[in-house]
């Protein structure tokens, strides 16, 4: 993706390994979602029903990848995510070698025409390498030196966006807190750079009034909450306060 959204486009991620979360999901006016295989026990095979689910709801899944490794990139792009997220992109360097790895044209991405993205066979090989190839990278600034590669970062050819994670950008830098001031101004550089590319400028939000505070810092693609968070909050409205519980031993 070369030119910025004339609209934010909005997401959330999905921790629970259900495919029908994705579906339900789908009946909502939400433009992605994001399949957290970083920090939730995604298998293989798990994957593949999100991503499915997602085909049949027709909402784009991304998948944000547990790290960076060949194997891991081909068979996301195999079962049909629209694209991936890819954690702790410190250096325009390792975005080029994420960007070859998930490319067939200029890269190295092993080719097969029986996966789910290319229609089970059913596609010419050129259409489903030109399909192949329009799958998302967004790299993940999550460091000061990441910070300090942003704009690098942002115009390696293939990548479609940067999105900052501002909890490990606040560890980075020695501090414990993710909207310290000293965060939000390496957020909004890392903001500026994408935008200046021309890519997606992404973020993560706990909700609507944090959305709306960095529209105006320029971002442009939000993963808000998650759907474990959103359900739990849809039931605390209901419940009310919390109970106390004895702890697990």
């Amino acid at each position: 993706m070369n030119d910025t959204p004339r609209s934010p486009l909005i997401g959330t991620f999905v921790k629970t390994g259900s495919p029908q979360v994705i579906e339900v999901l789908g009946t909502t006016a939400l433009d992605f979602v994001v399949v957290d295989a970083e920090h939730a026990p995604f298998d293989r095979a798990t994957l593949d029903l999100m991503v499915m689910g997602g085909r049949a709801a027709r909402i784009p899944v991304f998948i944000r990848i547990a790290e960076i490794n060949p194997a891991v990139i081909l068979s996301c792009l195999d079962i049909g995510a629209a694209g991936l997220l890819v954690p702790h992109v410190d250096t325009a360097a390792q975005a080029r070698e994420v960007v070859a790895m998930a490319r067939y044209r200029g890269g190295r991405r092993g080719y097969s025409g029986g996966p789910r993205f290319a229609s089970y066979a059913s596609l010419g090989m050129a259409e489903a390498l030109r399909l192949g190839d329009q799958a998302q990278i967004v790299c993940q600034i999550e460091s000061a030196q990441a910070v300090e590669e942003a704009q690098a970062i942002a115009e390696v050819p293939g990548v479609a966006g940067l999105f900052v994670g501002r909890a490990d950008l606040a560890l980075s830098m020695g501090l414990e807190d993710p909207r310290a001031p000293e965060v939000l101004q390496a957020t909004r550089v890392a903001l500026q750079a994408a935008t200046r590319a021309g890519k997606l400028a992404g973020m993560h939000v706990g909700g609507t009034a944090e959305r709306e505070q960095f529209m105006h810092e320029g971002a442009n693609w939000f993963v808000v909450s998650s759907d474990q968070t959103l359900l739990r909050q849809a039931v605390q409205g209901i419940a009310g306060k919390p109970k106390e519980r004895p702890a697990v031993p």
